[in-house]
């Protein structure tokens, strides 16, 4: 996920870059600049699908490991009504073990989730910014033509060529900064910040296998109450 994010934003600042290098011409800036961006939506698009088909394999192997503990306490169930006290410690057993992958699964769910969740928000963020820019689109050309037809004119009512390069100068000026405000409100700034390894959560299964069988205990106790009230 980092790395598709900073592998984007890389591609964004690379393309702004080379476009204020040739500036020259804000009309076909614009045009190049919304090309440029077209593109990078699709690199996008691709890195979103890939992160939300990430975050529903997460969601399906979260749910399983439900499903299957919530079978496991029925099958224990049914070996104590059965008169099977070592079968139902048995099914307990197994219980446990999915009990214990089940806090990794879901971590790796909410993770899973947040990312997806920032990769759609940068999707629909660099959409918004490609509709309003081709919005501006039309304007900023109607700018640069007027501001080459005022500098076609100074140039030829003018005779000191020093003034002629220097109103062609501010022209330039104010169409460049122009560019460069067009430019800044597409740049992306999300960024991801890489999540810390949980080493305890790593140690923590170590050190609650010695629980275990005194959990599997109650667990059996407490069944074997349930049953009792059935009765």
């Amino acid at each position: 996920m980092a790395s598709i994010l900073s592998r984007f934003t890389s591609i964004v600042k690379a393309n702004i870059n080379e476009l204020i290098d040739r500036a020259e011409d804000p009309e076909k800036m614009v045009d190049q600049y919304l090309r440029e961006l077209a593109e990078d939506l699709a690199e996008v698009k691709e890195a979103t699908a890939g992160v939300m088909a990430e975050e529903k394999r997460c969601q399906r192997a979260l749910r399983e490991n439900e499903d299957q503990a919530d079978h496991y306490e029925d099958l224990a169930k049914q070996a104590l009504r059965a008169g099977n006290e070592d079968d139902a410690r048995t099914f307990l057993a197994k219980k446990e073990t999915l009990a214990g992958e089940h806090e990794g699964l879901k971590a790796a769910y909410d993770a899973a989730n947040a990312n997806a969740d920032k990769m759609r928000k940068m999707h629909d963020k660099l959409v918004d910014d490609i509709e309003q820019l081709n919005a501006r689109k039309e304007t900023i050309k109607a700018k640069a033509a007027v501001a080459k037809t005022q500098d076609k004119v100074t140039e030829l009512t003018s005779g000191q060529g020093a003034s002629r390069g220097a109103n062609a100068r501010a022209a330039f000026d104010r169409m460049e900064a122009k560019a460069d405000e067009m430019l800044d409100r597409s740049n992306a700034k999300v960024e991801l910040n890489a999540e810390p390894e949980d080493r305890a959560a790593a140690l923590e299964e170590k050190y609650s296998r010695a629980g275990m069988n005194a959990r599997i205990d109650d667990e059996l106790e407490r069944l074997k109450a349930e049953i009792a009230d059935e009765s």
